[in-house]
């Protein structure tokens, strides 16, 4: 089984080509190549590029613990310069298609940047979800056992929980991150992210991301949560995003469509021996 393995500020993809023989894989599959002590070690797996009716290419994305994601910003990130590398695009956009719909993408600086239009952010509760009745889900407040935050929810074409806080920590991240994937509130579960403002032009992330963990960076995440530092009058609409590992640049539009730039780098091609499985 041929591979390639990128990462996005950390953030660490493999990516399976069918053109490769490889057109499906399974939650066991996926768990094995993923695991850091008994597979290859990954955030994630990109199965693509396939052929689509609505975009150039379409992707598949899946989670370390054998879920498929709608949608994952550094994922695209990675699978525009897997593209670029393999002479499928050139400097022209191009879009990718996802189960949390069509984006488009352009690689540049050699390969090493890629920008992506997300997309159109909602707040609202019945496209995230969020339980209750139809509202935009702006400065509300969930329990996590005898602790209450205040959160807003966003959806990119996967969903957010965006907490802001004064000061964020890993370590409050690891603690509750978990626990909020799997609150009632989010029927789909959800990723989620503790924010600081830092000015009106710079914000900090920690990342808890649904079905990979505590996530070094994730461009969903930063989108999302740029989005709602805009739509809280927090920040203008051009936005750093810092995270543990680097920081990617969000334009937010005024109807909430984001284009997300950031780095990508090449980690490996390698071949995946059977006896692994």
């Amino acid at each position: 089984m041929k591979f390639s393995k990128y990462h996005a500020l950390g953030n660490d993809y493999i990516v399976l080509n069918p053109a490769d023989g490889i057109f499906s894989v399974n939650a066991t599959q996926i768990q094995r190549i993923c695991h850091r002590n008994f597979g290859v070690g990954s955030d994630g797996i990109l199965l693509g590029p396939s052929e689509s009716a609505e975009g150039d290419f379409s992707l598949r994305i899946y989670n370390p613990d054998g879920s498929e994601a709608e949608k994952s910003g550094n994922g695209l990130r990675i699978f525009s310069r897997y593209l670029w590398d393999n002479d499928l695009v050139k400097a022209d956009p191009f879009t990718i298609l996802t189960l949390g719909g069509l984006v488009s993408s352009r690689v540049f600086a050699g390969g090493k940047k890629v920008s992506v239009e997300m997309g159109r952010v909602s707040f609202h509760s019945d496209r995230i979800p969020v339980v209750g009745p139809p509202r935009e889900v702006i400065n509300e407040k969930i329990s996590i056992g005898d602790v209450s935050m205040t959160f807003c929810a966003a959806t990119i074409g996967n969903p957010h929980c965006v907490i802001l806080k004064d000061d964020i920590s890993e370590e409050e991240t690891r603690r509750f991150g978990p626990k909020i994937e799997i609150d009632p509130v989010f029927p789909n579960r959800t990723n989620v992210q503790f924010m600081e403002v830092i000015d009106r032009s710079n914000i900090r992330i920690e990342i808890w991301e649904r079905g990979a963990g505590y996530t070094l960076a994730s461009g969903s995440s930063g989108s999302a949560s740029a989005a709602v530092a805009h739509k809280l009058g927090l920040c203008d609409s051009q936005i750093v995003v810092h995270m543990p590992g680097g920081k990617i640049d969000i334009s937010v539009s005024n109807d909430y469509s984001v284009l997300m730039t950031g780095p990508v780098t090449k980690i490996c091609d390698g071949i995946i021996d059977p006896d692994m499985f």
